[in-house]
């Protein structure tokens, strides 16, 4: 037996991209959002909700953008409704 074979093998971190700036983090540090068939585009904490997922950071300035330009809506596949865009609103972190 060599002596690899003994030593845990280190967990596995899953990476995701910010839509907006192109950054990557883990999975658990970035804002999952969710377009889903009833009840258009959600705020996912938990990131295991059924439907096409796009990730944000923390960064106030990629909320911003991601809601005045059509990154997010390009990533989703949908156009944003204005309900949509307050939920979204209503969720961005506060101004450092």
């Amino acid at each position: 037996m060599s002596k690899t074979a003994s030593r845990p093998r280190p967990r596995h971190v899953p990476q995701r991209t910010c839509v907006v700036c192109r950054s990557t983090a883990s999975k658990r540090t970035l804002t999952r959002l969710v377009r889903t068939p009833d009840e258009g585009v959600q705020i996912d904490p938990t990131g295991k909700r059924n439907g096409r997922g796009a990730y944000l950071c923390d960064q106030r300035t990629c909320w911003d953008r991601a809601l005045d330009s059509d990154v997010l809506a390009n990533a989703l596949r949908t156009s944003l409704t204005d309900e949509d865009r307050e939920r979204i609103r209503a969720a961005r972190p506060e101004p450092d």
